[in-house]
């Protein structure tokens, strides 16, 4: 699917389910948001990474379907991901020994900022990303 945007300030929104193919289209919508934007493949790349991330929390600890929210902004994007669950993600020190834990550092590493916003229906994880 390739997507075409002619208002700068679009956002796109797709529905993903719980499973492990979910990131692979979350990252291919926000690289094709990324490129009709004109963002750099810098930008493009880290907001990939965040996405991943995000979504496979959302696959691992939340609940029922997830919605991806991309948003344009001055510099950079928005990349939002709401699932049914309240539980929200903790930055947990890295444990060398462990293979996983390291995805919510990795966020707050390559985001200006990031954060969460609950609702009636779960929560929305959001990472908001300049170049």
């Amino acid at each position: 699917m390739r997507l075409v945007l002619n208002d700068p300030l679009a956002e796109v929104r797709v529905t993903l389910s719980a499973e492990g193919g979910s990131c692979a289209r979350a990252r291919q919508v926000v690289r094709e948001a990324a490129v009709s934007w004109g963002l750099t493949d810098d930008l493009a790349d880290d907001a990939q990474l965040v996405v991943t991330e995000l979504v496979s929390n959302g696959i691992d600890h939340g609940e029922g379907l997830i919605t991806l929210t991309v948003s344009r902004k001055d510099n950079g994007m928005l990349v939002e991901v709401h699932d049914e669950s309240s539980k929200q993600p903790q930055l947990r020190p890295v444990d060398p020994t462990s293979a996983r834990g390291r995805g919510m550092q990795l966020v707050q590493a390559l985001s200006e900022r990031w954060g969460t916003t609950p609702d009636t229906k779960g929560k929305v994880v959001w990472a908001e990303l300049k170049a």
